[in-house]
C-alpha cells in the first residue's frame, strides 16, 4: 500500500473499474485521464479522483471536417530534386510522400502560390514555363536547362492528423477513421471550435480538467510513401502555413512570403537553422494568433468552472511556453512528456501556470508492453535521468499514458512505479519552492535564447525520439547539476551585453547551425562584447564548432579566447609545434576512464605555447584551456551525456569561471553520486544515480568530508 497520496495521474479505460481502484490506491493517484484510443466510462468517472479528459480542438471531428474539406490544414512541401536531361522535365512532386496524409491543393491557383526552382542556379522558373497535370499530380517544365536540378514547392491539404496516424499504425487500429485536421483560421472552423467546446463542456459535467491536446497546429511531421516518418521537427511551423495565413501575413507586415521562405531548400527552417528575419516574423505572427484564439477556448473552460491544461506536444506549435505571448493564454497547467532531465526542466521551469505535470515513460502501448519484454528497464532509466532534474526544480505532478490494462499485466512494473510515485512525493515535499544551492550561473548562447529554454539540440521530443545528438548531453548534464542556467540569444548580447551575474558562457554546436551561430559571429559588436567580458574575468566554454564561421583567417571567431582553432586545409603549410598535453589539469583531476567525445570534432590545433592542451591524440586537440586577461576559455571537441562527462563539464565550467576553490562545496567524489542542498530549509540530499550500491566521499557546505554508502538508487536526506 502506498504510504502517501496525491500528485499522480493515472491513465484508465472503460470496463476496467476494479483494477483502476487498485492502481489508484497502490500508486496514490488522485487523478484519472483518458488517452488517444481510450475512454473513461461512468463508473470510472465516479471514482474519488479528479477527471482529466483529452480534448482535441482541431482533429477528431470528422463529421464537421468532411463538410469543410476546403478548410483542412495546409502545408508547403518541396519535391525531390529532379534532374533535367533535356529541355522538358516532368516531376511527380508527391513522389516520396504518403498520399493518405496529404493531397495537392488545386483549390488555389498553383501558378500564383507554387514555386519551381532551378536548384543549380537558385533561380525561380517563370510560371509561363511550367504546367500542372492535376489528374496525375505532375508538373512539367519547358525550357528546362539540361543537367540542372529542379524542385517544386507546392501546397497540400493535410487529410490525416500525424499523431493519430502514428498511434493508428502502432496499435493496428484497422478501419478506425482517419482524423482530419482543420484550420481554425478559416471562418467555419474557427466558429466550430468555439461552439463545439461550449456544448462539450455542458455534455461532460464530470470532467474537472480539460486537457487540450494541444490547440491548433501540429509540429511538422510528414510521412513517406511507406507510412514512416519522412521529416519531423518538434519545433516546426510547417502545419501552420496556409494560403489564408500568407495573405493575412502580407496584409499585416507589408511584404509577401515566398514559398522558399517556408521550404528553405528542403530544410523547412528546422530549429538547427539560423532563423531568417522572414521566419522570425512568421513565427511571431503565428504565436500571436494562436495565443489569441487559445485564450478564447481557455476562457470558455474557466466560465464552465473547469481547469484548462495544455499538453506540450502534438498540436503545440505557436504556444511557445517561453515566448512573449504564452502567459496571456491564461492556462492553469501544462503537461508534457518526460524523456530525461532536460525535458523535465523544459516543463517544470515554465512560467505563468499554476502547476506543471510530467508524463513519464514508458507509454503503455504494445510496442513496449508485450510478452517477453521488461518495461522496467525503460522505466528505471527514465526515472533516474529525470530525478536529477526533479531535485533542482520539480514538476508539480507526474503521470503516465496509454492502456492501463496493458501495464497491469506486468506486476514487476506495477511494483516499481509504486516506489517511484512515493519517492516523487517525498522529493516534492522537500524541494518545491526551495532555492537549491548553485555554485555557478551558466549562460547557454545561441540564436534562439530564452524562447528555446531547455530545448536546444532536440531532434524531436521525448516519446517521439530519443536524443542522439551529442550536444544535447550538455543540457542533460546541466538539468540536474548544482548550477543556475539562463538561455541567451546573440541579440541579447548585442543589445544588452553579458548579464552581470553570469559566470560562464557556453556556445556549442555544429558549424553553421543556430546553436553554434554561423554568420552571427561576423558581427563585430557580438565578438568584441564577449572578448571584453572574458578579458575582465568571465569564462567561456566552447564545444564542437563554437563561434565557427570562416573569416579573417580564423574558423573559430573566438579562437583567441579558447586557444585553439580548426584546420580547414588552408594552413597546412603552417607548422604547428604545440602538441604536448599537460600531465595533469584541474578539469580532468578525477578522471577514471577513457574520454568520450562522442561525434567529436577533428583537426583542432593549439594556437600557441600558452594554450593548455588537456587531451591530445590522433594528431589533434580534443580538450584545451587558455588564459585570456583575467578570464579563461575552455574548448572540448564533443560531450555526449554520461555521469563522467557531467563531472567533466562541471569541472570545465568551474575552471573557466576561475572558481576552482569553490568546487568541493556540496560535492560527492563518486561519479554516480550527486549532492543537492537547500539552504532555506537547512536540508540536503545525496543521490545515488545508479542501480548499484555506491560509496562516496561527501563534502558539505563547509568543505568537511565523510564517507557515505548508498543503496541502489537511494536518496539520503539530511
Amino acid at each position: 500500500m502506498s504510504k502517501t497520496k496525491g500528485r499522480v495521474t493515472l491513465p484508465s479505460e472503460s470496463n476496467f473499474l476494479e483494477e483502476t481502484k487498485e492502481m489508484l490506491d497502490r500508486w496514490g493517484a488522485d487523478a484519472l485521464r483518458d488517452s488517444d484510443g481510450t475512454k473513461l466510462d461512468d463508473d470510472i468517472k465516479s471514482l474519488d479522483a479528479k477527471i482529466y479528459t483529452t480534448y482535441f480542438v482541431a482533429r477528431g471531428h470528422n463529421e464537421f471536417a468532411k463538410q469543410h474539406m476546403d478548410e483542412c490544414q495546409q502545408m508547403l512541401l518541396m519535391s525531390k530534386h529532379n534532374l533535367a536531361t533535356g529541355d522538358t522535365l516532368s516531376i511527380d512532386f508527391l513522389d516520396g510522400y504518403y498520399r493518405e496524409q496529404v493531397v495537392a491543393d488545386y483549390v488555389h491557383d498553383p501558378k500564383k502560390w507554387w514555386e519551381i526552382i532551378d536548384r543549380t542556379t537558385g533561380g525561380v522558373v517563370p510560371a509561363s514555363d511550367w504546367e500542372v497535370d492535376q489528374e496525375n499530380d505532375l508538373v512539367t517544365i519547358k525550357n528546362a536547362k539540361p543537367f540542372h536540378e529542379y524542385t517544386v514547392s507546392f501546397f497540400v491539404y493535410a487529410i490525416w492528423d500525424p499523431t493519430q496516424m502514428y498511434n493508428h499504425i502502432t496499435n493496428d487500429w484497422g478501419d478506425k477513421p482517419h482524423e482530419i485536421p482543420f484550420d481554425v483560421r478559416q471562418p467555419n472552423s474557427g466558429a466550430f471550435a468555439k461552439d463545439y467546446l461550449k456544448q462539450w463542456l455542458i455534455d461532460n459535467p464530470s470532467t474537472d480538467v480539460v486537457r487540450f491536446t494541444t490547440f491548433f497546429y501540429h509540429f511538422t511531421l510528414v510521412f513517406n510513401a511507406d507510412a514512416k516518418e519522412k521529416f519531423v521537427d518538434w519545433f516546426g511551423y510547417g502545419a501552420t502555413v496556409s494560403i489564408k495565413a500568407l495573405e493575412e501575413f502580407e496584409e499585416e507586415y507589408g511584404y509577401a512570403l515566398r514559398p522558399e521562405d517556408i521550404v528553405d531548400n528542403g530544410y523547412y527552417n528546422s530549429t538547427f537553422r539560423v532563423p531568417t528575419k522572414a521566419y522570425r516574423d512568421y513565427m511571431d505572427f503565428i504565436q500571436r494568433f494562436v495565443a489569441t484564439k487559445a485564450k478564447e477556448l481557455v476562457d470558455l473552460t474557466h466560465e464552465a468552472g473547469r481547469e484548462a491544461m495544455m499538453f506540450l506536444g502534438d498540436n503545440w506549435i505557436g504556444t511557445e511556453p517561453y515566448g512573449p505571448y504564452f502567459e496571456s493564454i491564461g492556462l492553469d497547467a501544462v503537461v508534457g512528456s518526460v524523456g530525461g532531465g532536460a525535458t523535465l526542466r523544459l516543463i517544470s521551469d515554465i512560467p505563468g501556470v499554476k502547476y506543471t505535470e510530467g508524463r513519464f515513460l514508458p507509454y503503455f502501448f504494445p510496442d513496449t508492453f508485450y510478452e517477453g519484454n521488461d518495461p522496467c528497464i525503460e522505466a528505471v532509466d527514465n526515472w533516474l535521468s529525470a530525478r536529477r532534474a526533479l531535485m533542482r526544480n520539480p514538476v508539480d505532478r507526474i503521470g503516465y499514458g496509454g492502456y492501463l490494462s496493458l501495464a497491469y499485466k506486468f506486476p514487476k512494473f506495477v511494483d516499481y512505479i509504486e516506489k517511484v510515485t512515493d519517492e516523487f512525493r517525498l522529493i516534492y515535499d522537500n524541494v518545491k519552492g526551495k532555492k537549491p544551492y548553485c555554485g555557478l550561473k551558466v549562460g547557454i548562447l545561441n540564436s534562439w535564447g530564452k524562447i528555446r529554454s531547455w530545448q536546444p539540440y532536440m531532434v524531436a521530443h521525448a516519446l517521439w525520439y530519443k536524443q542522439t545528438y551529442s550536444y544535447f548531453g550538455i543540457l542533460e548534464s546541466l538539468s540536474g547539476a548544482a548550477v543556475d542556467v539562463q538561455f541567451l540569444s546573440f541579440d541579447d548580447i548585442r543589445e544588452n551585453g553579458v548579464p552581470a551575474d553570469i559566470d560562464v558562457i557556453i556556445n556549442a554546436g555544429d558549424a553553421g547551425t543556430a546553436f553554434s551561430g554561423g554568420e552571427e559571429w561576423l558581427d563585430e559588436k557580438l565578438t568584441t562584447t564577449i572578448r571584453e567580458w572574458v578579458y575582465n574575468g568571465g569564462g567561456f566554454l566552447g564545444v564542437g564548432d563554437p563561434t565557427a564561421v570562416h573569416h579573417g583567417g580564423r574558423f573559430f571567431q573566438l579562437a583567441d579566447i579558447m586557444g585553439v582553432d580548426k584546420e580547414l586545409g588552408f594552413t597546412l603549410s603552417t607548422d604547428k609545434y604545440f602538441k604536448t598535453a599537460l600531465d595533469a589539469h584541474f578539469i580532468t583531476e578525477d578522471r577514471i576512464s577513457d574520454f568520450d567525445f562522442g561525434e567529436s570534432k577533428h583537426d583542432i590545433y593549439a594556437l600557441s605555447a600558452n594554450t593548455e592542451i588537456i587531451e591530445y591524440s590522433n594528431n589533434e586537440v580534443h580538450m584545451a584551456s587558455n588564459r585570456y586577461g583575467k578570464g579563461r576559455g575552455v574548448y572540448i571537441s564533443g560531450l555526449p551525456y554520461s555521469y563522467e562527462n557531467t563531472r567533466l563539464l562541471m569541472r570545465a565550467m568551474f575552471y573557466a569561471a576561475g572558481k576552482e576553490d569553490q568546487y568541493h562545496i556540496w560535492y560527492a567524489d563518486n561519479l554516480n553520486c550527486e549532492v543537492n542542498a537547500y539552504p532555506e530549509s537547512g536540508k540536503y540530499a545525496i543521490l545515488n544515480n545508479s542501480n548499484e550500491t555506491q560509496t562516496t566521499n561527501f563534502y558539505d557546505g563547509d568543505g568537511n568530508c565523510e564517507s557515505i554508502t548508498l543503496e541502489p538508487c537511494e536518496i539520503l536526506w539530511r
